[in-house]
């Protein structure tokens, strides 16, 4: 009986084993096999295949991608730990947040608690090769047998995110489909692969702009709280085959030495199990370093040991030869390409492969689980020491509140921000009562931050300025460059006022209250009233205003200050007729606008909505697609053109305005980059290179002489600098220069450098371009273009609109010879013929994170009604 029992057992055991098809039944060939890719639909087909099938694995929707695919998290662990899940995010959220448990229940907790490790794969979708390993590296570890494996899925929940950009992995995958097999094939895929922001969307982890960035930032921030988090990332070809961590200087201020630490052993117990497995060229403190907040490891913020991992890229799933002389490396931590203590193993060249990609894949997941596992009872008490220190901290340390006026320039953005920090898990307050900090009052519904809390780091982070910490390669040497942008100051970008207090104060702690989600400063809305005037001050109004126009209202602004009802309304504010469409618009909004009850004597112009053409080009354009998002957000409409439609484009017929963002003028003119007078030939099939060319210049400035509004920023500026031509339909040809010129290579040469710093401006004020702004703000500024204007000939003019103070320049991050700015101009406006074209030096909506300056990009739109 026995004996058939044991069969029986073991027949039921080979024929589950058996009912797990493997990656390769089911997708046809081995994941990773050269010139073999499969879309996202089927990698989450497979990874539901194992769910039905095993125990060891549970599939969850975390959310929707910016074009509405469902994102999934998988969790792998033992059988128990999945049973379990529920109650093992209830240990991990007490361990995170919980300051104050008892001995006996931290024991308790620690004991039954797991390390979850939540790991993102592939948000470049350029980066195939983590996407591709997830689906052998899920069976690999649901069918694993041997006693290692098995121990360390008892320990550790493994949290895939098998795509983070499931919209990207579609385009990539389809477009290497439709050149496969062609000379084209692994050619750069034309356009973003994102609906907005492209590689971008690893830059969105403070702003939480997109949708699929905010189901990541939700999984760490408000609902599981995992111990370790890896983002899996492809870097360059010619250089190392993998970086693992630690990351290089310079290093986050605001992080615990004890995070840089654990990533430390993570690294070298990767580098240690990788080159065992005889995988060469991997490297650890080089190029990337860990200054920033905006990637996926801003995690790291939050108190969770986060780090990056990179492999070197193949052609999407074709294979490349990589000659021994051709191997380089540049940047931080490596010189050149030798056998170096920061990388042990050089790779000594030769055929590079998918496959070889997910080899590193599976076994830097594998290393990566291995060390969680070993370490558990540490991870699980320097995570809850973690959050006991940092709130104690915020006790004991300066600053110890951040304190938001409740009367702001603009209440819609400091709602905004409310939002936000609610959206990071931190606890917002408003104050009850009246308070008397030093000489400072501050009143009944002020914000404040108490920084007593378990993300500590992060709300000191993003609420206080950027200093850049400046670090030298050797003493008194070259410093070494941001990998990045060096300032994220919520406040400054958003252009609120703010008070960091560093005396702690009992009296704060007794008048505040915890604000809740539906934060808003909201009034009631009378039953019955003519009109609703909505502040120019606010960004908020702006949306109001677009919002109203898409909906066919009337829709005026205010040509002159004015005064009704005790409140001031500065010249630029739109006044809409009442309508039910209106009563419906602001019921979505934060801020209530006040209510006419009657038609009064206003100078008011009325408003027509414009017709945009948005010209973005196929080079991975990802200023262009935040410029997309804003223009979506705010409810403005907009047509994309290419470069090489305006040779052929009725412009003046069918457009307004054109806006061209930041991109190099060869790229826009040519199709092509070009560096010291060199063209460089793209990787993008040829029907994604073509450029404006000169008979679409021509298009383009007579749409401008014949009364069409061009608005530009950045480098897409040079455009419109130097000689230019108009051959008019008469056989007339008109030379003329603009009354402006590009200096910044000068300032540069004499030792400008500004990586992506926040800089002050003084704003020229009645102006219709400046409406709603003070005459001082901050802009996000990288150094070029800085404009000189000249006095005019012939059909043209110029003002300047911005330009930079004599002194104290730098607001927030890093700038090397700020003098140099001194009085320059950074944003102008120039009339030639019936048209006109605003030009900035900065981008105004800099990766959606930078409101206070959207002002002059909606202004600018607005300008065709002047």
């Amino acid at each position: 009986m026995k004996m058939k029992t044991a069969f029986l057992l073991l027949f039921i055991v080979s024929v589950n084993a058996q009912t797990i098809q493997t990656p390769v039944d089911f997708y046809g060939f081995e994941p990773g096999s050269d010139r073999q890719l499969f879309n996202y639909d089927k990698l989450i087909e497979y990874l539901m295949t194992l769910e039905k099938i095993s125990p060891k694995i549970r599939m969850e929707e975390i959310g929707k991608s910016p074009l509405g695919k469902p994102m999934y998290i998988a969790f792998i662990s033992s059988e128990a730990n999945i049973k379990n899940l529920n109650q093992l995010q209830e240990i991990n959220r007490s361990l995170a947040l919980d300051a104050y448990l008892s001995e006996s229940r931290r024991a308790q907790l620690l004991k039954d608690g797991k390390v979850f490790i939540l790991g993102t794969l592939s948000m470049h979708s350029g980066e195939v090769g983590p996407s591709q390993a997830a689906p052998t590296i899920a069976y690999e570890l649901i069918t694993a047998k041997d006693p290692q494996t098995l121990n360390q899925l008892d320990k550790v929940v493994y949290m895939m995110i098998p795509c983070h950009n499931p919209d990207g992995m579609d385009m990539v995958v389809s477009h290497y489909w439709k050149y496969k097999g062609t000379k084209y094939e692994g050619s750069s895929m034309p356009g973003v692969y994102h609906k907005y922001v492209g590689h971008d969307n690893n830059r969105d982890f403070v702003i939480l702009s997109q949708s699929d960035t905010k189901a990541i930032a939700r999984i760490y921030n408000l609902e599981w709280f995992p111990q370790v988090m890896v983002e899996k990332h492809q870097m360059g070809s010619r250089g190392p085959r993998y970086f693992v961590p630690p990351n290089h200087d310079p290093i986050a201020e605001n992080i615990e030495a004890g995070i840089w630490n654990w990533t430390g052993l993570f690294g070298a117990n990767l580098i240690k199990d990788m080159t065992a497995k005889n995988l060469a060229g991997i490297s650890q403190h080089y190029l990337f370093d860990d200054y920033w907040p905006g990637s996926t490891e801003t995690c790291i913020w939050k108190n969770v040991i986060g780090f990056l991992t990179e492999a070197a890229s193949a052609q999407y799933a074709t294979p490349i030869f990589i000659e021994a002389n051709e191997l380089s490396v540049y940047g931080k931590g490596l010189s050149e390409y030798k056998k170096s203590i920061n990388m042990p193993l050089p790779w000594p060249g030769g055929w590079w492969r998918l496959a070889d990609i997910v080899e590193y894949e599976k076994e830097s997941t594998y290393s990566i689980l291995k060390t969680a596992a070993a370490h558990h009872d540490e991870i699980l008490t320097f995570r809850n020491d973690m959050c006991r220190r940092e709130v104690k901290k915020g006790k004991n340390e300066a600053p110890y509140y951040y304190v938001f006026p409740l009367e702001q320039r603009d209440q819609s953005e400091l709602v905004a921000l409310v939002h936000l920090l609610q959206e990071h898990g931190i606890a917002v307050y408003e104050l009850t009562g009246n308070v008397l900090s030093g000489d400072t009052q501050f009143n009944s519904g002020d914000i404040i931050i108490p920084l007593s809390q378990p993300f500590r780091p992060f709300i000191k982070e993003v609420l206080e300025r950027q200093k850049y910490p400046v670090r030298h390669y050797t003493p008194g040497g070259k410093i070494i460059k941001p990998y990045d942008i060096t300032s994220w100051s919520l406040p400054l970008h958003k252009g609120l006022s703010v008070y960091e207090l560093n005396t702690h104060s009992g009296e704060f702690e007794t008048v505040m209250k915890k604000v809740g989600s539906g934060y808003a400063l909201k009034s009631d809305r009378p039953d019955t009233y003519y009109a609703a005037i909505f502040s120019s001050r606010n960004n908020e109004s702006f949306y109001a205003a677009f919002a109203a126009l898409a909906r066919n209202l009337n829709v005026s602004r205010i040509k002159n200050d004015f005064a009704y009802g005790g409140k001031k309304f500065p010249a630029g504010s739109f006044v809409i007729k009442a309508s039910d469409k209106l009563n419906q618009l602001v019921t979505s909004l934060y801020v209530s606008p006040t209510y006419l009850k009657e038609g009064t004597d206003i100078e008011l112009k009325r408003i027509r909505q414009p017709r945009i053409a948005l010209v973005e080009t196929y080079f991975h354009d990802m200023d262009a697609g935040w410029t997309r998002y804003i223009f979506d957000t705010y409810q403005i409409p907009f047509k994309i053109l290419r470069p090489g439609d305006l040779e052929k484009a009725n412009l003046t017929k069918n457009f307004d305005l054109l806006i061209f963002p930041d991109s190099d003028k060869s790229i826009l003119m040519d199709g092509k980059r070009k560096s010291n007078n060199s063209y460089y030939i793209s990787s993008y099939p040829p029907e994604y290179t073509k450029g404006i060319g000169k008979k679409g210049q021509q298009n383009l400035l007579k749409f401008i002489d014949d009364g069409g509004l061009v608005i530009s920023w950045g480098r897409s500026t040079g455009l419109f600098t130097g000689a230019q031509k108009i051959e008019h339909s008469k056989g007339d040809i008109e030379e003329f220069q603009l009354p402006f010129n590009d200096i910044s290579d000068g300032l540069k040469k004499a030792g400008l450098y500004c990586p992506g710093s926040f800089v002050r401006v003084n704003i020229t004020q009645d102006h219709p371009l400046t409406y709603g702004l003070p005459a001082e703000i901050g802009v996000f500024f990288r150094g070029r273009p800085v404009f000189r204007t000249s006095i005019p000939n012939f059909d043209m003019d110029r003002r300047v609109i911005a330009k930079f103070p004599e002194e104290e320049i730098l607001l927030s991050g890093y700038c090397e010879n700020e003098q140099q700015l001194a009085n320059k101009t950074v944003m102008t406006w120039i009339k030639k013929g019936q048209g006109q074209l605003v030009l900035l030096g900065f981008n105004p909506q800099f990766r959606a994170s930078t409101p206070v300056s959207y002002k002059l990009l909606f202004n600018s739109i607005l300008l065709i009604n002047e």
